[in-house]
């Protein structure tokens, strides 16, 4: 997830900012939980972070607060069910390159297609946070099952138990995974299968290169 948003994005596009963000963010926590314990480390550390500090010292500025922005009702049960999907899907492919897939998530409609929406707004997406999950080259979100199946595909059924509100809030929902290879060809830059051609970059990376010929 990592890799694919900072390298492959434009250098101030959202989703590469938003993922340096985290980073950011949890190295300042890190640093600061073991300075207690391995003071010159931390302070080393926190002397070569690149970013504006608040303070010169990591022993100055203070014990751990986590902005409240950071918790989003709904995400981590969202990301949670991401997961089991994607565990799912890459355990019916046996350690093949699940770049090489496409995949389709189906569920009915209900809270968890609700959560899963959250991470793709789109039908189809090869860059959304719940294909870059699902760690394949692209993620289509159902709710109802697809017509025309390959006989090549992989449905693989599951469910996930939603718990929100702090137990307030339970519904069990079952989702059902296809993966199928996908026929397009892998992108010479992101290493997607997205690509019309293997000489070619995909449209997402044209996008990014044609952006950065233009900012020069």
């Amino acid at each position: 997830l990592l890799s694919c948003r900072l390298y492959c994005e434009e250098a101030k596009d959202p989703k590469r900012r938003s993922c340096q963000t985290v980073l950011a963010e949890a190295l300042d926590i890190v640093v600061r939980s073991f300075a207690p314990i391995l003071p010159h480390l931390a302070e080393e550390v926190f002397q070569y972070i690149p970013y504006k500090k608040d303070s010169e010292g990591v022993f100055r500025t203070g014990w751990i607060k986590a902005s409240s922005a950071w918790k989003k009702p709904g995400m981590e049960e969202a990301i949670e069910g991401a997961c089991a999907m994607r565990d799912s899907f890459l355990g019916s492919i046996s350690g093949k390159n699940a770049l090489e897939y496409e995949v389709i998530i189906v569920i009915e409609p209900g809270l968890l297609f609700e959560l899963m929406e959250a991470l793709q707004a789109e039908e189809t997406s090869s860059v959304s946070q719940l294909n870059e999950i699902m760690m394949a080259s692209q993620t289509t979100l159902l709710s109802e099952f697809p017509k025309e199946t390959p006989a090549d595909a992989n449905i693989i059924k599951g469910t996930f138990l939603i718990n929100l509100e702090g137990g307030d809030i339970c519904e069990q929902s079952s989702y059902k995974v296809i993966a199928r290879p996908i026929a397009k060809a892998k992108c010479p830059r992101c290493r997607k299968y997205t690509a019309e051609s293997s000489s070619t970059p995909c449209p997402r990376c044209l996008q990014v290169l044609a952006a950065g010929k233009g900012s020069t």
